[in-house]
């Protein structure tokens, strides 16, 4: 049988036990403190089927006991307050927050937690279908337009509480710049929804296509005479100022074979006087008159000799 000798390796036995005392005395001789921490409010167990509805507290109040060396260790995340959503229904509720709901690190104690009671909404989830609605920013280079745009998807479906998913009627994008744009601009963009209350099943980017053409421009008709029309017979008539100038608006290919616009004024029923009349004037429906300066001619009514 092996000897035991109780004093071999006495000088570490004695170092030990006095590292140990001196631990003891350590830990003993520090203060019991509280201290009030405001920690992150989790929520687990959420019931498939539900949204909730306004703000939901994201921090709790607790107070916490503790030696002053154990909670000078305490860093974010290590205290957290749990509740459990698992009986949640739809209508308002009502949950309890206390002390056991929260973890906490060995050697930190906690006595108190605020608020003690939390009060959810709960809603049907529902789902639906909208358009997205593409934003474009800019404008295109002198004489061109947008002549259309096409959004791939075109529709999105947005998920939420029942209330919210009635009032949604679109999904939006980020802006596509067209500014001095002369062709189509394609542009991959994200989709959005401005109703927090709101979000995406999937589908969080759209490709935008904005074709750009050639738009309607203007030319300006100099000189052309002012006709009389509905002039009854017996009498004759002078306008004054003679022509006016005529504005008109069409795309190139209209203004490039323009037919003969014909500015006029109407004396139909007049009789003999002095008038103030607005001029207006004929044109082929590819092109639309604009501006007519000036917009009104003095006419003389007379009987004629």
């Amino acid at each position: 049988m092996k000897r035991i000798w109780p004093f071999r390796h006495v000088g570490l036995k004695v170092l030990s036990l006095v590292l140990a005392l001196l631990l003891w005395m350590a830990v003993a001789g520090e203060e019991t403190v509280e201290r009030s921490l405001r920690v992150p409010l989790e929520l687990q167990q959420f019931p498939a089927g539900l949204e909730l509805q306004g703000d939901v507290p994201a921090t709790a109040d607790v107070r916490v006991r503790g030696t002053s060396g154990a909670l000078g260790r305490v860093s974010a995340g290590d205290i957290v307050a749990v509740l459990d959503l698992r009986g949640a229904r739809p209508g308002r509720r009502l949950f309890h927050l206390t002390p056991e709901q929260v973890r906490a690190p060995f050697g930190v104690e906690v006595v108190q937690v605020s608020p003690p009671t939390i009060a959810m909404v709960f809603e049907p989830s529902a789902s639906r279908q909208v358009p997205v609605v593409p934003s474009l920013d800019g404008k295109p280079a002198p004489g061109y337009v947008v002549k259309n745009v096409i959004t791939d998807p075109a529709n999105v479906e947005v998920v939420g509480a029942q209330t919210a998913v009635s009032r949604a009627t679109e999904a939006i994008t980020e802006p596509v710049s067209i500014s001095g744009a002369r062709d189509t601009v394609r542009e991959e963009v994200t989709v959005g929804l401005l109703d927090p209350a709101l979000r995406l099943r999937n589908g969080r980017s759209a490709t935008v296509t904005v074709q750009i053409a050639p738009g309607p421009i203007e030319r300006i008709l100099r000189g052309r005479p002012v006709h009389l029309r509905g002039l009854s017979d017996g009498l004759s008539a002078q306008a004054s100022p003679t022509a006016v100038d005529v504005t008109v608006r069409g795309s190139r290919e209209a203004l490039s074979a323009i037919e003969d616009v014909q500015a006029y004024v109407d004396v139909s029923g007049l009789g003999a006087g002095d008038y103030g009349l607005t001029v207006r004037a004929d044109a082929s429906p590819d092109l639309g008159v604009t501006r007519i300066e000036p917009s009104t001619v003095q006419v003389r009514v007379s009987r004629a000799k």
